[in-house]
């Protein structure tokens, strides 16, 4: 029987091992732990292909213990431990020989599989060694949570999964891997090594030349041809705004969807809705800014692919939106005034006088402050320039919504 290629490459020591530093670098707990040869029982948990059931059988080696793997997919259940628990014992009656006992998937055992796991934990006749994807505050008992250490588990990084891609493409001397194509299985793999290991064992099943197209049928996913640093970036994130601007609902999804697909940063796409609700919204619709602004913040928070929803709904909100680019118009207006005339003074009456000189130079001198409120009181116009003498008239915001 052909031994799949996850468990060839699967690592012997920490070493070797790639991924989970703040677990297993050196000085770190696990290390440290192995090092001092004294395991405790502990909880694994972390998302699927992040090196849990490795770490158990590095740990078993480490400190030469029976390693017994433990499932209640397969339908390890009561009668099963009892028998492990006896063969623990006699193994380190005889032999001085310790046992690790891996539970994958411990979540999936009911209170009563995971009571019959305590007296054998108190007493040191197994290690536990759990392994969960679910939170284990919840879906593991109390006094087992009590009596383990648990750890987190992260997903790995592109850097990571690159690496172990690398070590498996070794594995295939007579095959030729196009750059795109193992590109396209790193991304894909989302932080999950043995996703990624899988995907070039099947691309080598496929075809002796893995291109773009066969680690599409590896990984089942169409690839993107997207340049985060080039045209297809620029291009899009153009395309997308230029829909919003045209108020088309359906094309600013389309180009968020190659975004997100590509897997682009959400906080640039929300960054750039920002801006969008100032430059062509303005006042003709103020909660725009309102909208773009708590999605920049919420997807900050969340990340994908939880942001693809909150994008969705700001993106959809600002394509329909009144437009208005009267604010923008006016801003881009004066700050070419001021780059192409001459500064006139800020008038007297504008200034302040925070002392006895200025005001006897007049500054400050017969300003109105609350001219609104002098109209309600007196029912007179007040009529007060406020613009530097060679721009009096001049008119910057016009409102240009209805």
């Amino acid at each position: 029987m052909d031994v799949p290629l996850a468990e060839r490459l699967r690592p012997k020591s920490l070493d070797d091992f790639v991924g989970q530093s703040h677990l297993v670098g050196p000085g770190k707990p696990i290390r440290r732990m192995i090092e001092n040869k004294k395991v405790i029982s502990m909880v694994l948990w972390g998302p699927p292909g992040t090196g849990k059931t490795t770490i158990a059988h590095i740990i078993a080696k480490y400190i030469d213990a029976n390693f017994v793997p433990f499932s209640a997919v397969a339908g390890g259940g009561v009668p099963e431990v009892r028998k492990i628990i006896a063969k623990a014992r006699e193994d380190y009656g005889l032999f001085k020989k310790p046992t690790v006992l891996f539970v994958d998937e411990i979540h999936r055992f009911n209170k009563a599989q995971q009571d019959a796991f305590l007296p054998y934990v108190e007493d040191g006749t197994i290690t536990l060694i759990g392994a969960t994807t679910e939170n284990p505050g919840f879906e593991v008992i109390a006094p087992l949570v009590s009596r383990s250490q648990i750890y987190v588990l992260y997903s790995l990084d592109e850097k990571e999964i690159e690496t172990i891609v690398k070590r498996a493409i070794k594995t295939y001397p007579k095959h030729k891997f196009e750059k795109d194509a193992i590109e396209h299985i790193i991304k894909n793999a989302n932080g999950d090594a043995r996703t990624a290991i899988n995907a070039i064992e099947l691309a080598c099943s496929i075809a002796l030349k893995v291109t773009l197209r066969v680690s599409e049928e590896a990984v089942q996913r169409k690839a993107i041809y997207y340049d985060k640093k080039g045209d297809w970036h620029y291009d899009t994130i153009s395309a997308f705004i230029k829909s919003m601007r045209g108020s088309q609902p359906d094309a600013t999804l389309h180009y968020l969807a190659r975004m997100i697909k590509a897997g682009e940063d959400p906080v640039f796409i929300a960054r750039r809705m920002v801006i969008f609700a100032s430059e062509d919204i303005g006042n003709a619709q103020p909660t725009a800014l309102v909208v773009a602004t708590s999605a920049m913040q919420a997807v900050h928070m969340i990340g994908w692919p939880e942001a693809s929803l909150i994008l969705a709904q700001a993106a959809t909100y600002l394509a329909t939106a009144k437009k208005s680019i009267a604010s923008s118009s006016g801003i881009w207006s004066a700050l070419a005034d001021i780059d192409e005339k001459n500064l006139d003074p800020i008038p007297l009456h504008l200034r302040n006088a925070p002392n006895k000189v200025m005001k006897n130079l007049g500054y400050g001198q017969g300003h109105v402050r609350y001219p609104w409120l002098v109209e309600k009181q007196t029912g007179k116009k007040i009529v007060q320039e406020y613009m530097p003498k060679n721009l009096r008239g001049k008119k910057y915001y016009k409102p240009d919504w209805r």
